[in-house]
């Protein structure tokens, strides 16, 4: 795939497709993966979105990487060790292989929640869930070369529905539910 963003139709096979992937991390990485969850806009049913599956591994420590870095790459996984952000630790595919990006992120940690209720609060919300895809496809049509632009442009959207889904929290008394694998 290049890295042009392009977004898509809903994929109905985007949540097998994370449990193929998912079922070898959870056998290889057994109780080092506290938590491993189908994140991002995959993982909304009936939302559009990039044909990329997010997959969110929660992990006691960030620290020592070789707990998780040596089974992931054992599954093929490239270690990104040059990734900007701090709070978690980045993987993709194997060259060659479909699109997938691996957060590693310390359970309970703030973007640990965010990821688990950005994606809770859009699956029971499919009204701003609609917003947010036809916002994606605006900004990927302006920024089809610029997949940081584009990350960057939803941003506004994303803390709107961060705020949101705050209150909706709040209301429903929200917590994560059980690991996706």
């Amino acid at each position: 795939m290049s890295d042009s963003v392009l977004v898509v139709p809903y994929d109905p096979q985007w949540p097998a497709l994370f449990q193929q992937l998912a079922a070898p991390m959870r056998r290889t990485m057994g109780d080092v993966a506290l938590r491993i969850d189908h994140i991002g806009s995959t993982s909304v049913p009936g939302m559009d979105a990039k044909p990329i599956i997010d997959i969110q591994i929660s992990v006691a420590a960030l620290e020592p990487v070789d707990a998780f870095r040596l089974p992931l790459e054992r599954l093929g996984y490239t270690f990104r060790p040059a990734n900007p952000d701090r709070s978690k630790r980045y993987f993709r595919e194997a060259p060659g292989q479909r699109r997938t990006h691996i957060h590693v992120r310390r359970l309970g940690s703030w973007t640990e929640q965010f990821a688990l209720l950005f994606r809770d609060y859009l699956r029971t919300h499919p009204e701003d869930a609609q917003r947010y895809a036809a916002l994606k496809f605006a900004l990927a049509e302006k920024y089809r070369e610029g997949r940081e632009a584009y990350t960057e442009a939803k941003g506004p959207f994303i803390w709107e529905i961060l705020r949101k889904a705050g209150h909706w929290s709040q209301g429903v008394g929200w917590e994560p539910g059980p690991s996706d694998a």
